[in-house]
């Protein structure tokens, strides 16, 4: 076996690309990270630069994994900051790393791209990789590589081969064959119950309307008010307009409409709010919400109990609405537990962060059993 690196995706073909994930997960497909890179998301200057790994045997491509060389940890939602403050208390450098991560992306799914009549050769595919990735850091002096949200089996995979486990809450939505969305609601104690259809009420008594568009039905004007609320949100949250533009939102309407679902809402035909969502055969990923006007309530009509609706009705199995955001508990969402892993590189903060990980899996092991008390369900 032998290894490449190349500095886009557009040096691989896509099919040769696609034959190695599940093409039906939206975030590896070839289109969504040529449109990250065209749209000039994903670029040195971005701090997002293109360094994806190819493994051969012979001249077969038979593994793939999107990886970036980062210089902050922006855009990556599981936080390694305060390393970085201890590094540069210590007065060292922590910047160059190494992400195998899907960027802006914090949704669980292949990191690794096996051809399947390898699968039985992972052991020589590892040893391959963690090579490469030993031979680029010493190359451009990274203290440390890292994958982000990887599937769990990939996670364990990667502990086995001796990088360190992470582990953090996300909450998600699962469909337990539901016909309605009242038979979800019927689950919750009657309290929980109430307050749900309260909320939902209150944005039907107003007078908005709102509507499920499908990626091929998503209009222009749709688009750019849509990019317009997803500006305003950012700098109202964090003071800057984003970290995509949209272009990328274009290309992906362009090449990936199949994969894409906008909820839209307005008052009097003029759209105030709108959120956008990804979607495979079984999994509704919410991504990105926006508005121009505060509607009480509104928030959650369109960014979860509009994708709750979707799900029930087009059978899909779960809703990945993102991470963070503990209000989603007493909507019906659920903790889940997330992965990430690290290869420390440094012969002090290794160790110290090992601990710190052992520490922190502990908590956010108690976290979820307190959660847990505070789901809406009936006992």
């Amino acid at each position: 076996m032998k290894s490449k690196l190349i500095t886009s995706i557009h040096q691989v073909e896509p099919q040769q690309w696609q034959a190695l994930f599940d093409p039906d997960y939206p975030f590896t497909r070839h289109e969504f990270l040529a449109a990250l890179e065209d749209s000039g998301c994903t670029t040195e200057k971005s701090g997002w630069k293109v360094q994806h790994i190819l493994i051969f045997d012979e001249e077969q491509l038979i593994a793939a994994m999107p990886c970036y060389i980062k210089t902050h940890s922006y855009g990556e939602y599981i936080f390694d900051w305060s390393w970085a403050d201890a590094y540069h208390k210590h007065g060292i450098n922590y910047y160059p790393k190494i992400v195998c991560a899907i960027p802006y992306t914090p949704a669980t799914g292949p990191r690794l791209g096996i051809n399947t009549a390898y699968l039985q050769h992972s052991t020589d595919i590892f040893d391959c990789i963690n090579k490469t990735l030993q031979t680029l850091a010493a190359d451009i002096g990274a203290t440390n590589w890292q994958c982000l949200f990887p599937t769990k089996d990939l996670s364990d995979q990667f502990k086995e081969n001796g990088w360190l486990q992470r582990v953090d809450v996300q909450f998600h939505w699962f469909n337990r064959n539901y016909q309605h969305f009242d038979d979800f609601t019927a689950t919750f104690a009657s309290r929980k119950r109430k307050n749900v259809l309260k909320e939902r009420r209150k944005i039907t008594d107003s007078n908005i309307q709102i509507d499920r568009i499908e990626g091929a039905d998503i209009t222009d004007e749709m688009w750019q008010r849509f990019f317009i609320f997803y500006q305003a949100t950012y700098l109202k949250r964090s003071r800057h307009g984003g970290y995509l533009n949209l272009e990328l939102f274009l290309k992906l309407a362009n090449t990936m409409p199949e994969n894409i679902m906008m909820v839209v809402a307005k008052d009097e035909q003029r759209i105030v709010a709108s959120a956008l969502y990804f979607k495979s055969v079984d999994t509704l990923f919410g991504r990105y919400w926006g508005c121009i006007e505060e509607h009480q309530f509104l928030h959650f009509e369109c960014c979860y109990y509009q994708g709750i609706e979707y799900c029930i009705t087009h059978k899909l199995a779960k809703f990945d609405a993102g991470a963070q955001g503990e209000h989603k508990i007493q909507r019906g969402f659920e903790p889940v537990i997330t992965y990430a892993n690290y290869h420390i590189l440094h012969p002090q903060f290794g160790p110290a962060i090992a601990n710190f990980l052992e520490e922190e899996q502990l908590h956010n092991s108690q976290y979820i059993e307190a959660v847990k008390a505070r789901l809406p369900f009936k006992n």
